[in-house]
């Protein structure tokens, strides 16, 4: 039979806590009760064909009642006649009458309480939270153990907006730096909320740009190089990684600049007069445009022969119009056919690119296209070191 259960009852105000509608009704002021509940019930011909069945039904769903428990849902009753069965009372309809009620049935009383402490506790320091607590009730009770912390982090970056401190250097109590970033994506969601417009950065989202998005500050990328002649040697040195300001003051009589986006390549770079090499930018290239003597020196980029590797090239460009690429040409490639490998189906490019040479636009498009294989791609790594060294000398 098809006639609603108890547990079937209980699920209706299961799914209204589960959807979050029960807390979120606390914070709007409004209320969800009495809530009349589906009730699918026997009809006349299930009382004449299955009486026994119907009987069992009323006495299951009036067991579970508030009459009987005294909380839970409440029967409306509907007296009826029947010719063989006489008079019998059958359930009409079902209420549950109060949110009390409907917190005892599903057993969510003490994480509802848990949740006005919360709200009560947060709203009064932010009040422009409570939008955020309507919308996202049973979030705000998956972290009920951390809302203090919570709030004093609100707190540090309302009185100090855009600190300009690393994450580290935070002086909030009883809150360490892994507390903050195990929980970026929620303290995001509420400093948006309640910082002025004027202390976010709406550039940057997503958890990984926390830092840029709320003014701290960040680890700086390195620029990794070696120079490739002994003479430009900068106090002995030949292998660094400096930060893109540092690199840029750099006052040298640089010839040549090579870019390859494999760090062992860019170490096995062969002595070249006045040239350096870069390497392990991927796609961090654009950061050289601010690089202001590269646009007056030539540079040479080496990447995979595949369709990523045009892609970057293309993206390069856009910051060094004047880039040329080396080792990406259809004669490297024929010349190390019995090495070619297959690129990734999600890492592909298939887009249009603007900024390559016509050599290199023809065989961006074989590649794209397959015109000579499934996905193939060249990777640096697997171009002889003799065929490399011929490239460039």
């Amino acid at each position: 039979m098809k006639w609603t259960t108890p547990a079937q009852l209980k699920e209706q105000i299961q799914r209204r806590w589960d959807h979050g509608d029960v807390l979120a009704a606390r914070i709007r002021g409004e209320t969800l009760f009495p809530l009349r509940l589906k009730l699918a019930k026997p009809g006349a011909q299930d009382i004449a064909k299955h009486f026994d069945d119907v009987r069992r039904w009323v006495l299951a769903l009036a067991d579970e009642s508030r009459e009987q428990r005294g909380f839970g849902y409440a029967i409306e009753w509907q007296e009826t006649r029947h010719r063989i069965h006489g008079r019998n009372a059958l359930p009409q309809a079902v209420t549950v009458p109060s949110e009390a009620d409907a917190l005892r049935l599903i057993s969510r009383v003490g994480e509802a309480a848990r949740f006005a402490e919360i709200a009560e506790a947060a709203l009064v320091r932010f009040p422009t939270l409570r939008e955020w607590f309507s919308r996202r009730p049973l979030v705000a009770l998956e972290y009920a153990g951390d809302w203090t912390r919570i709030l004093k982090v609100l707190d540090y970056f309302f009185i100090r907006p855009r600190p300009g401190l690393y994450l580290r250097q935070l002086d909030i109590p009883d809150v360490d730096t892994k507390f903050i970033e195990g929980r970026k994506g929620l303290l995001a969601e509420l400093l948006d909320v309640v910082l002025p417009k004027t202390a976010v950065n709406w550039e940057t989202s997503g958890v990984r740009n926390f830092e840029q998005r709320y003014g701290l500050r960040t680890e700086v990328p390195q620029i990794s190089f070696r120079i490739l002649d002994q003479d430009l040697y900068i106090q002995g040195l030949a292998d660094l990684s400096v930060p893109p300001d540092q690199f840029a003051r750099l006052m040298w009589p640089v010839r040549r600049v090579f870019i390859t986006e494999n760090k062992v390549n860019g170490l096995a770079f062969p002595d070249v007069p006045g040239a350096i090499v870069l390497f392990g930018l991927g796609y961090g290239l654009e950061r050289l445009s601010e690089i202001g003597w590269l646009r007056e020196t030539p540079v040479w980029y080496w990447g995979d022969i595949d369709t990523h590797g045009f892609a970057i090239l293309d993206r390069l460009r856009a910051s060094l119009p004047h880039v040329q690429s080396f080792l990406m040409d259809h004669e490297t490639l024929m010349a190390h056919r019995t090495l070619w490998g297959q690129e990734m189906a999600d890492a592909r490019f298939i887009g249009e690119l603007e900024r390559l040479t016509a050599p290199e636009q023809a065989l961006f498009e074989d590649l794209k296209l397959n015109r000579m294989g499934e996905r193939i791609r060249l990777e640096q790594e697997r171009i002889s070191y003799g065929w490399f060294r011929r490239s460039i000398m």
